[in-house]
């Protein structure tokens, strides 16, 4: 059902996640070359992680529990993944290993962002059919 706006929130997320580390780096060295979460393999596997999340999430419309539960652990994943590259910011200085800070690193805030909306919108989906329920 990809007329839900669940879904299109979860897709936005699974793009970010999954398209966004090819199109934004996370860092810039200080011989000008950039790093994006491909060239690293923990960040890369966190961000191909929550994308396949959200992808599976998205077709699990029927469960809505299951697919709203999905949705916390990859709003968990996200922190994570958030966590790690606020470490990495704070903890370098700037002229050691990264020179500049790139726009990736804010790719999770995306993701969580939609996923929190998309698990707002499920769980009135689940409130409107439990209502039905009580009136049968």
């Amino acid at each position: 059902m990809l007329q839900r706006i669940q879904s299109v929130y979860l897709i936005l997320a699974a793009i970010s996640a999954l398209g966004g580390p090819y199109v934004f780096h996370l860092w810039t060295t200080i011989k000008g070359a950039l790093v994006f979460a491909h060239a690293v393999l923990p960040y890369f596997l966190v961000f191909i992680a929550s994308g396949v999340l959200a992808l599976v999430s998205i077709f699990l419309f029927k469960n809505r529990k299951l697919q709203f539960v999905l949705g916390r652990l990859n709003i968990i994943l996200n922190f994570i993944l958030l966590g790690f590259f606020v470490y990495l910011s704070l903890n370098l200085s700037g002229e050691t290993v990264v020179s500049e800070k790139g726009i990736g690193m804010f790719l999770p805030i995306i993701s969580i962002v939609c996923i929190a909306l998309a698990n707002k919108a499920i769980k009135k989906d689940e409130d409107l059919v439990k209502s039905v329920d009580r009136l049968r």
